[in-house]
C-alpha cells in the first residue's frame, strides 16, 4: 500500500478508523469556511467522501492521502491529488488540495504534506502540470500555493457554489524550486 513520509508526517491511504477524526475536522465551521459553500459535513458525509477518495485512487492512480502525524499517529486531515471536475474550465487538470484540523494550522504541516503530494504527482505519476484552487480571500491557502512554487493563472467563479476562486499552477519543470521552498 502506498505511503509517503516527510519529516513530520505520514501520507497514506484511508482506514476505517479515520472516519471519526476526519468527521471532526469536517464538522468544524472554521475549517469548512473556504470549502464550497462553507457547509460542515457529518460522519455519514465524511464516510461517503472517504469512499469516493479511495475509488479515485483505484480509477486514477492518485487521490487524497490521509495525513498522519508521525510522532503521535493522530490523523491531521488530508492532502493529495484529484481531478477538479467542479471547475470544468480548468480541465484537463489535476489539483493538489489539503484540509487539516484547526489544531494543526500554522505549523507548516499543510505545506509539507502538499509538497510531498506534488512531488508524487510529478515524479511518480508523470504529471506535467498541477493546479490548486482557492476561494478569493483564503489567504492561508494562497500562501501555501506560493510556497509550493505555484503562480496564479486565473480568477473565475466556482459554478457549484457561486464563489470567486483563484487558480494557481505549477509545471513539472519548476518542481525542484517549489518543493525546495516548501521544505524550508
Amino acid at each position: 500500500m502506498l505511503t509517503l513520509e516527510t519529516p513530520r508526517l505520514v501520507l497514506r491511504r484511508w482506514r476505517e478508523e479515520d472516519v471519526a477524526p476526519m468527521a471532526a475536522v469536517n464538522a468544524d465551521p472554521e475549517v469548512m469556511r473556504w470549502i464550497r459553500d462553507g457547509s460542515v459535513r457529518d460522519r455519514r458525509q465524511t464516510r461517503v467522501g472517504i469512499q469516493a477518495w479511495e475509488r479515485e485512487w483505484e480509477s486514477q492512480g492518485f487521490g487524497l492521502f490521509a495525513v498522519e502525524i508521525r510522532a503521535t499517529g493522530e490523523l491531521a486531515g488530508f492532502t493529495g491529488l484529484s481531478v477538479p471536475e467542479y471547475l470544468p474550465e480548468v480541465l484537463p487538470a489535476v489539483e493538489v488540495g489539503w484540509r487539516l484540523g484547526r489544531s494543526h494550522w500554522g505549523q507548516g504541516l499543510a505545506t509539507e504534506a502538499a509538497a510531498a503530494a506534488v512531488r508524487f504527482g510529478f515524479e511518480e505519476r508523470g504529471l506535467e502540470r498541477i493546479v490548486s484552487i482557492a476561494q478569493v480571500g483564503n489567504d492561508a491557502s494562497e500562501r501555501i500555493m506560493t510556497k509550493l512554487g505555484m503562480h496564479p493563472v486565473r480568477e473565475t467563479v466556482n459554478p457549484s457554489g457561486g464563489r470567486r476562486v483563484r487558480v494557481f499552477e505549477l509545471s513539472s519543470d519548476l518542481t525542484t524550486v517549489g518543493c525546495r521552498e516548501a521544505e524550508s
